[in-house]
């Protein structure tokens, strides 16, 4: 993980000089944590995860001059890697829905610990797109209910409120 005037020195780099040396930096220091992030939001596709993936990262190689630090760079990655999962998923809405439907099968055929995992998944996948970000950001990224706002572009509220209809209804698949 790189220090906070790390980040700042890799950025200005980035945006100064067109450094590419640097943007690798921060790639290494934050593709696990956006591939995690998209990864869930993927429900686990692997390949999508990283199709989506190298889409952030290209996005935020050519907009690096817009990023004005209001946030962390982390969040605006968040930021960019959610709009690049809502955008595909609006493209391709039904290829997502017969994915998804794929997914309940292959969890019937696995064994007790790997079925686990996958009914949480499939609970994952039954969320909605902005109740799955909330709940992929704020209990498996870890970030402050603060954060998940910005990334998410809603008022704190609203996101609490997310993750609260969110779990009640994983809550209610996991026990049925």
């Amino acid at each position: 993980m790189l220090s906070k005037l790390d980040e700042i020195r890799l950025l200005s780099q980035c945006a100064l000089a067109d450094n590419r040396d640097a943007f690798g930096r921060l790639v290494e220091a934050y593709q696990p944590r956006v591939r995690r992030f998209l990864l869930n939001l993927t429900t686990g596709d692997e390949m999508l995860t990283d199709d989506l993936a190298q889409d952030t990262f290209i996005k935020a190689y050519v907009g690096i001059r817009s990023f004005k630090g209001l946030s962390s760079f982390g969040t605006w990655l968040y930021r960019i890697a959610y709009n690049e999962f809502y955008n595909h998923t609006r493209r391709h809405h039904e290829e997502h829905v017969e994915d998804i439907a794929a997914m309940g099968e292959a969890s019937t055929a696995a064994g007790d610990a790997i079925d686990a995992t996958m009914t949480v998944q499939e609970a994952l996948s039954r969320l909605g797109e902005n109740e799955r970000a909330a709940v992929t950001l704020f209990y498996i990224e870890d970030q402050p209910l603060k954060q998940v706002a910005k990334i998410l572009q809603m008022p704190e509220g609203s996101v609490k409120s997310l993750i609260y209809r969110a779990k009640g209804k994983m809550k209610q698949f996991i026990d049925n």
